[in-house]
């Protein structure tokens, strides 16, 4: 299985930790089903840093982001 290494500023990693810990309730919700793998087996990250920026919900197989 290949996943691609995503690069991202060091500086923002403390910043998506802050965002994990205060989440709104949609996020929330939609983390609950994500992280149980049940959309079709994927794997997810939440609030994870790619380049210049921080994405809400991350799938590397896919290279799909939701924001």
């Amino acid at each position: 299985e290949y996943t691609m290494k995503i690069s991202y500023h060091q500086k923002l990693k403390e910043l998506a930790r802050r965002l994990r810990n205060n989440s709104t309730k949609s996020e929330i919700k939609l983390w609950q089903y994500l992280k149980s793998k049940k959309m079709l087996g994927y794997d997810f990250h939440r609030q994870k840093p790619i380049d210049n920026y921080i994405v809400d919900f991350f799938c590397n197989k896919l290279q799909l982001d939701i924001e």
